[in-house]
């Protein structure tokens, strides 16, 4: 992390991640845990907040326990006697807050909740010259962090996220507390940048002594995880090491960088947990195969095959009807075997979705699912089979109404058969000229030779029978034809139902998962 001391150019721009969390905590609503996401709404609204507030101003909070003189810390460095000092403190426990350049910063000490009453404006005629170099500091003095009053701590706990930069006051005796150490400075090992440790009191100690307790003082930090964390020794009461404080918060308060340190720091916190939900990269098209798999299972379901059947049978029917020989289709009907007129195969609705195609379907359908999330961290499994899931109820209607709404093409009379039929009853009129003309000679044997009504009738026969053949035959491919057209319309109807009802809504949650990957990169710089 970035020292206080950082050139302001390497000031990070925190706007963009900001946006970017929240834009990932919107995509993650209702898939993650709200507890989960618990912190990180937090950290989004107080960072947002923070950022439409004062730029112009750093504020720096002064903590510390009972008797570590932080207060006196305070009143030293504001040169006036505002926070009340002594090992016990009168005070409410309420914050105080000493402003230097107090245009602007109303908003800014409403949203640190001061009472105006704590609130001090130290810019005067008589030193505004030497108070100059702190143009911007809001001071904050807190209550102590280890008072027996519990809303002294929750005011601790509260301004030490809202500040932008802290000065942790320790003193000779209690600077290996564990409580401090546990409670606040492990969990701030990010904010290295943004925090100053100062062993106050120094003056209470020997040399030797003052090096041996720096000494372990920086180890404890450095469990702490705050090993590269600023280390001053001041005294209160002699004002020794107060000029080096003053000049390290005079270089904070002229970058006006702490605010967004600060802020990157929190956001590099909560990064460091939500990339988990990060994870690789989709890939760009399904799994073909399953696709395939999951496809071919509906087009069972919806009884595709079955139909195709009955189209093929529908169409041989019509078909040999239409271009069947006159005399056998007269000798069909006086033996009663000709079939109703219209009578359709495919008027009888096709069976119902049985257990078994179900299970077929859905275990497609989970199948489709972890093909495209292989390798995705939870939630977006779980998320993407529901999704896939979601309409398996449905679906058997859907899939019934795509059936029903797709034309099939039975209806349809092709010309040949006219012309096929045409030509047949005109072989039956040429065989029926045949016909009187041998009656008429049998009766009046004088009227010409029998080869031309013989060869009129036999050829008129001949030819029927061939043309009937052909015509059967032709009827039967077809009919063949028209099941394989059917079938295509029929499994492309059924194409666009697991498309609008399955791979949509997949695809969508692929791109919730995308969109929050994209995000999360962002948020993570």
């Amino acid at each position: 992390m970035t020292s206080p001391m950082t050139s302001p150019h390497d000031i990070p721009n925190v706007g963009p991640r900001v946006d970017a969390l929240e834009r990932s905590l919107g995509l993650l609503a209702g898939r993650i845990d709200d507890t989960r996401l618990a912190t990180a709404r937090i950290i989004a609204q107080r960072a947002g907040e923070r950022l439409g507030l004062s730029g112009s101003h750093t504020v720096v909070a002064l903590a510390g326990a009972t008797g570590s003189g932080k207060s006196s810390l305070f009143n030293r460095l504001v040169g006036l006697d505002l926070s009340a000092v002594g090992v016990r403190r009168p005070t409410t426990g309420l914050p105080h807050a000493c402003v230097w350049g107090p245009e602007g910063a109303g908003d800014l000490l409403d949203w640190l909740g001061i009472p105006p009453r704590l609130q001090t404006a130290r810019e005067s005629v008589l030193d505004a010259d030497s108070q100059q170099e702190l143009r911007g500091l809001v001071l904050v003095d807190l209550p102590d962090h280890d008072s027996l009053e519990i809303a002294h701590r929750v005011e601790v706990d509260r301004l030490v996220q809202q500040s932008d930069m802290l000065v942790w006051v320790l003193d000779p005796q209690k600077y290996a507390d564990a409580a401090v150490h546990g409670r606040y400075l492990k969990s701030l090992a990010r904010h290295a940048g943004v925090l100053v440790v100062v062993l106050n009191q120094c003056d209470k100690l020997s040399p030797e002594d003052l090096d041996i307790c720096l000494g372990d003082l920086r180890r404890l930090l450095a469990e702490d995880g705050l090993g590269a964390v600023r280390v001053l020794t001041t005294s209160a009461l002699t004002g020794d090491g107060l000029g080096e404080l003053r000049e390290l918060l005079a270089s904070a308060v002229d970058q006006h960088g702490a605010a967004a340190h600060r802020l990157a720091a929190d956001l590099d916190g909560i990064t460091a947990s939500l990339m988990a939900l990060a994870g690789p990269a989709i890939r760009d098209e399904f799994d073909r195969i399953a696709v395939k798999r999951l496809c071919a299972t509906l087009t069972l379901a919806a009884g595709v095959p079955a139909v195709g059947e009955a189209v093929e049978r529908t169409y041989k029917h019509r078909a040999r009807a239409a271009v069947n020989w006159p005399p056998a289709r007269f000798a069909q009907w006086l033996i009663g075997l000709a079939r109703r007129e219209g009578e359709d195969p495919l008027s009888e609705p096709a069976a119902p979705e049985d257990a078994v195609l179900r299970a077929q379907a859905e275990t497609a359908l989970r199948d489709l699912a972890d093909s495209v999330t292989e390798g995705l961290p939870d939630p977006w499994p779980a998320h993407t089979r529901h999704a896939a899931l979601n309409q398996l109820g449905d679906l058997p209607d859907a899939l019934s109404g795509a059936v029903a709404g797709t034309e099939l093409g039975v209806t349809t009379r092709p010309s040949w058969w006219a012309r096929l039929a045409m030509i047949q009853w005109w072989l039956v009129g040429i065989a029926a000229v045949g016909v009187v003309w041998l009656a008429v000679h049998v009766f009046a044997p004088q009227v010409g030779l029998l080869v031309v009504p013989t060869a009129l009738l036999g050829g008129a026969l001949g030819w029927g029978l061939l043309l009937w053949a052909v015509g059967w035959i032709a009827a039967g491919r077809a009919a063949r034809a028209a099941r394989i057209r059917a079938e295509a319309a029929l499994t492309e109807a059924v194409g666009e139902v697991a498309k609008e009802r399955i791979l949509v809504p997949v695809r969508a949650e692929l791109r919730v998962y995308a969109d929050n990957r994209e995000a999360l990169t962002a948020l993570a710089g």
